[in-house]
């Protein structure tokens, strides 16, 4: 474990597993220096236990740096389930998560994640206290993808304001891809700002609905990289930018909803060379975080929620301006400043 390469320095790593739910799940805790860790369940089927691992890993520290810059007083966690999320996910098996959440204490709370919904977690609170993403009233829903959105699209803005000079997005071209619940609601966003889309994803029938109700142009999945745009929004599973990724794209900015969407920081560096701007993926995609943090404050406020989701285009503008001034990445830029909220005593190199 501590050898591992996507082990940075994690407080908690737990395996939990439930023998008559078929339950098999990892939570990792990274760092809780502002508060309990807060980050969302994943369920897929991953092809090991060292895949699920690497995620689970990799995840709960992005969700350190998102809470820090997000200004949220919360740690970074993380949990995964080793199942297919539309053949095996049960009442049973939430309910045996949901006792392996409460068993730490609070010192991780969960909340929806890819393959998990808000079912999943009204499953969950029946074992546990620590979970948010739920409905509040039965007209309001605990989904925090519309927020995830709103906050990418502000992040996108910011990102164009920077790299292209333009202060609106009128006829910008953007490519997105993934068009699950985030990817959709962003390219409505988009669409009403009048914004040309190109839209992809590995569900056919979801981007054929969404194309004819927003006019948008449609690529096969293989061929998203290659659009010919502005704006090229990953917001499907991370990984999505490698150095041959890199490469393809025509993109001047990269800015999407997807967690970790660089596949090692070689990835940043080519982005860089090349003089496309990278939005920093937990600082663009902070929206649901916020929402789900304050679903837990007695004081909840939506214009609140709103207000603070927003101000990610102006925590991305600081990042962009510092990263210009230095001559750094975006990426650099914004790992440094998360890492003095949440890692203060940390010895800095001279």
């Amino acid at each position: 474990m501590f050898d591992h390469p996507d082990f940075d320095h994690h407080e908690q790593v737990v395996y939990g597993c439930d023998e008559a739910s078929g339950l098999k799940a990892i939570i990792a805790i990274h760092n809780t220096h502002l508060g309990p860790a807060l980050g969302g369940l994943r369920v897929f089927p991953y092809a090991s236990d060292g895949e699920a691992l690497s995620d689970v890993l990799r995840l709960s520290r992005g969700m350190s740096y998102k809470s820090a810059l997000a200004g949220l007083p919360l740690g970074g966690g993380k949990a995964v389930i080793i199942a297919d999320p539309r053949r095996d996910k049960t009442p049973a098996l939430m309910r045996a998560m949901g006792r392996l959440v409460e068993r730490l204490g609070g010192r991780y709370i969960t909340a929806e994640d890819s393959g998990t919904g808000e079912a999943d977690m009204q499953w969950i609170a029946e074992e546990s206290t620590y979970v948010t993403g739920l409905r509040r009233s039965e007209d309001e829903s605990g989904d925090p993808s519309p927020f995830t959105a709103r906050g990418v699209f502000h992040g996108l803005q910011a990102a164009v304001r920077h790299r292209l000079g333009r202060d609106d997005l009128d006829g910008v071209r953007v490519a997105i891809q993934g068009v699950g619940s985030v990817g959709a609601h962003l390219a409505r966003q988009l669409k009403a700002a009048g914004a040309e889309l190109v839209i992809s994803d590995i569900d056919a029938t979801a981007v054929t609905h969404l194309a004819e109700e927003l006019g948008a142009a449609t690529l096969p999945p293989e061929a998203i990289l290659d659009a010919d745009v502005d704006v090229f929004a990953p917001c499907a599973l991370g990984g999505a930018i490698d150095e041959a990724a890199c490469r393809r794209l025509k993109a001047k900015v990269v800015a999407g909803a997807a967690n970790n969407q660089l596949a090692t920081p070689a990835a940043g560096e080519a982005l860089h060379r090349r003089g496309i701007l990278y939005a920093p993926d937990y600082v663009t995609n902070a929206g649901g975080v916020i929402e789900v943090a304050w679903q837990r404050r007695s004081d909840y406020d939506r214009q609140a929620v709103i207000a603070q989701v927003e101000r990610i285009g102006t925590t991305l503008a600081t990042i962009f301006e510092h990263a210009r001034r230095e001559g750094e990445r975006p990426e650099q830029v914004a790992d440094r400043l998360a890492e003095e909220r949440f890692r203060p005593d940390r010895p800095r190199a001279a």
